[in-house]
């Protein structure tokens, strides 16, 4: 088993956890981070939101490039949790995620998308000044507003355009999904936060339920390959739901 190192993430109550460079078999990773919400809210469908992580990793692990992916995933409600750090995927075993996810609270959207974002950023630098190539790829899943983040959408904002500006990763995509969003208030809230902040993409699942979050399971296990096989390329992919 690999074992991961703590990084701290300057300006932010939380870091973040990844393998040690000398554990790393390959010289090209793509990062992946996905954050889900686990505010009172998703109470219904809490346990559809870890099967739909279990499926991401169980189809990923298949893939050609997984000796290539190294998959990070956190849940946030009130605060944030790391359910684990940077990892290789044939390191993960897709059954650990089970009683996984814990509803703790309120929303905080955007210190979890901030932490999502530079910890890719962050670890991806590491990997550039050590010979990798890298890129990344961020998915940020919730049912609802910010009111719980110590951190702005400027300040996500200011990390997506910091990730590859500042020359950190070769590309990266960023992904926000709305899980069980009908109200129109609600995705037009998420919808100007995802403009705001320079999400690649705003994704509105309007039900929540299990072959709704089967298919996006579908659409990130094909996004993380298609972003996987774009690296060397300068290239960030285009995303279709």
């Amino acid at each position: 088993m690999p074992i991961l190192d703590t990084h701290a993430i300057a300006g932010s109550t939380y870091g973040f956890s990844a393998t040690r460079l000398g554990d790393l078999g390959a010289s090209e990773y793509t990062l992946v981070a996905l954050t889900a919400d686990v505010s009172g809210s998703v109470a219904p469908f809490l346990d559809q939101i870890e099967l739909c992580v279990q499926r991401i990793a169980r189809a990923c692990r298949r893939s050609p490039r997984a000796d290539n992916l190294l998959l990070r995933v956190t849940q946030f409600g009130s605060d944030l949790a790391e359910v684990h750090g940077f990892k290789p995927l044939p390191e993960i075993d897709p059954d650990d995620y089970v009683g996984s996810l814990a509803i703790r609270g309120l929303t905080a959207l955007y210190d979890a998308a901030h932490n999502a974002v530079e910890s890719v950023t962050r670890y991806g630098k590491r990997l550039l000044d050590n010979g990798f190539s890298v890129n990344g790829i961020v998915f940020v899943i919730t049912d609802g507003n910010d009111c719980a983040s110590a951190l702005s959408a400027g300040a996500v904002r200011t990390a997506l355009e910091g990730a590859v500006q500042g020359e950190n990763v070769e590309s990266m995509v960023s992904v926000l999904v709305g899980v069980g969003v009908a109200d129109a208030g609600t995705a037009k809230v998420l919808s100007d936060f995802a403009a705001d902040a320079g999400f690649t993409a705003f994704v509105q699942l309007e039900k929540a339920g299990e072959d709704t979050l089967a298919r996006l399971a579908d659409f990130v296990t094909r996004s993380i390959a298609l972003q996987s096989t774009a690296l060397g390329s300068g290239q960030a992919l285009s995303l279709t739901f």
